[in-house]
């Protein structure tokens, strides 16, 4: 009559940890999911499995955790938009030259923040850890980049390049979103720091 007891017990323990697991891997899911966006979803189905996607997406918060990455000063974020300026200008007489400074900008912001930046594949993976929202105008505009260098890009696939180069750019640099993701000009603007959209 005792083991009937014991085993009502360790039952109950075992489906209260079972229940406590789930709710753990819940929550955690619903925060990955949450940082990550569009990223997680494709990395599960990259991975084809919820799984091992969640536990990269794990790995991947110590690792960019572990980097010590820093915000710019605002003297960097004045100097990096005035460069912006500049190469923006240079679009309309030499568009292949002003995405690959646009691309330089970037890395060249990134190091500065103190992203490793040797490894195409890893940039984008720490870039998911707090700049999700932007790896597919990464990848997209690196795409274009590649085109560009090879002389097989048109002027509107530049044209895009910047674009999706600026995305990530303002975000790097702090500056506010801009209302609009597709500028008149031919070439996109970064805002000044500090100055109101119009």
């Amino acid at each position: 009559m005792r083991g009937r007891p014991i085993t009502i017990i360790v039952v109950i323990v075992l489906l209260a940890a079972a229940v406590t697991a789930g709710v753990i891997t819940q929550s955690r899911r619903r925060r990955l999911q949450h940082r990550f966006g569009a990223e997680y979803e494709r990395l599960v189905q990259d991975r084809q499995s919820r799984r091992q996607a969640e536990a990269e997406l794990v790995m991947r918060e110590r690792h960019v955790g572990d980097l010590g990455i820093r915000p710019l000063t605002p003297t960097a974020v004045s100097r990096y938009a005035a460069e912006w300026t500049a190469l923006q200008e240079r679009f309309v007489d030499m568009p292949a030259d002003a995405v690959a400074d646009a691309q330089r900008l970037v890395v060249a912001v990134l190091t500065e923040c103190g992203y490793p930046t040797t490894h195409r594949e890893q940039v984008i993976s720490d870039l998911s850890v707090d700049h999700a929202s932007t790896l597919d105008h990464f990848r997209a505009a690196c795409d274009i980049s590649e085109r560009t260098a090879a002389g097989n890009a048109s002027t509107e696939d530049m044209r895009q390049a910047l674009i999706h180069y600026r995305s990530l750019f303002i975000e790097l640099l702090g500056l506010p979103a801009e209302r609009n993701s597709e500028p008149a000009a031919a070439s996109p603007a970064v805002p000044r720091p500090g100055s109101a959209q119009s």
